[in-house]
């Protein structure tokens, strides 16, 4: 059996193709064998308010394809000339290399694993800001 599988804390909540599942008191481990399911672990969720840097944002937008708050063909023409822009800034082969992941997962409607290749890049996007020169 594949798929995805989510390993689950105590009370943790996750989204399964727009439904809230909580999980019990103790550990547990739920396989999603379906393919194309809609996941997002509401732990991880990002909250329109953190969307204010271009990573964030393209996070933001894969994640409301998730949560079925966006229509998944107008995300996708929203989110891949997006990430087309970031390739043009994050020219590193790492970034490249997550940006191409990230593409592909859109283009083959696997939006989890684009919102997964994603937030690989919030962490060096926040080392870029943070060593930035500020605007007089």
């Amino acid at each position: 059996m594949s798929g995805l599988v989510l390993k689950l804390g105590p009370r943790e909540r996750v989204l399964v193709n727009g439904a809230v599942i909580e999980n019990g008191d103790r550990r547990s481990r739920l396989s999603i064998v379906t393919p194309n399911a809609n996941v997002l672990r509401l732990a991880d969720a990002l909250h329109p308010d953190e969307a204010h840097t271009p990573v964030r944002r393209l996070c933001y937008a894969a994640q409301l394809i998730l949560t079925g708050d966006a229509d998944p063909d107008e995300a996708r023409q929203q989110l891949l000339p997006r990430i087309e822009e970031l390739s043009q800034i994050l020219t590193d082969t790492d970034s490249r290399r997550i940006l191409s992941e990230a593409t592909d997962a859109l283009l083959n409607e696997r939006y989890y694993l684009c919102l997964k290749s994603l937030r690989k890049l919030v962490p060096r996007e926040d080392r870029l800001l943070a060593t930035a020169p500020r605007a007089v």
